[in-house]
């Protein structure tokens, strides 16, 4: 299976260098100024048709403290072919792994047995058309899905989602309590807006 170009399209959008700067300084209460990456992945980790980008995020006074490193992997849906979905993984050793958005030599040593499948984080993405060859996306959990896991004998829950455009991402993502089921971290009062800084399209694999 080729891959479509608006898939394509959105993983060019989704690649780059971003932070959310202008949000911050206008509403430092409820935005952490943040620096966050997605680098596409220099190596194949996957035998389907797909492109796949590693992504983490960093207080832009530690930056030197990157967390929440993981892989999101832009596919086509198996049994709806002209849909798109973002398959979310986890690192089985995330200390190993941290800060390499910014150090791509390690990310041609990533192995398919460092990453986990997470099940329930796969997002469903609706394509806008907005004009010739120029689209606006946006990906969410579909209704009744739960994503979680455990790591370091911790549950963990997270309500995903986010929309890209050419020159800017905006991440809904949101920690969830798993006994409350409320949110307590993330996105709490409305979208990180992130702009785009430094563009790594051209690192996607061809």
């Amino acid at each position: 299976m080729t891959l479509s170009p608006e898939l394509i399209a959105l993983a060019q959008y989704m690649a780059g260098d971003f932070d959310n700067r202008e949000q911050a300084l206008a509403d430092p209460a409820w935005y952490v100024h943040l620096r966050f990456w997605q680098r596409p992945l220099p190596v194949s980790l996957f035998d389907e048709p797909s492109i796949a980008l590693f992504a983490e995020q960093a207080n832009i006074l530690e930056l030197d403290k990157p967390y929440r490193p993981r892989i999101v992997q832009l596919r086509h849906v198996k049994t709806l072919p002209g849909l798109i979905e973002a398959q979310y993984y986890m690192f089985k050793d995330i200390e190993a792994v941290k800060g390499s958005a910014r150090d791509r030599d390690l990310l041609f040593k990533l192995t398919r047995d460092q990453i986990e499948l997470l099940p329930g984080c796969t997002l469903s993405v609706a394509v806008q058309n907005l004009a010739s060859n120029r689209y606006r996306f946006r990906a969410s959990l579909p209704e009744g899905s739960r994503c979680g896991f455990t790591y370091g004998g911790q549950n963990f829950q997270v309500d995903l989602g986010f929309e890209a455009a050419a020159e800017e991402f905006l991440s809904y993502d949101k920690g969830i309590s798993p006994t409350t089921g409320k949110a307590i971290w993330g996105a709490l009062m409305g979208p990180f807006r992130y702009v785009k800084r430094q563009d790594f399209a051209s690192e996607i694999l061809g």
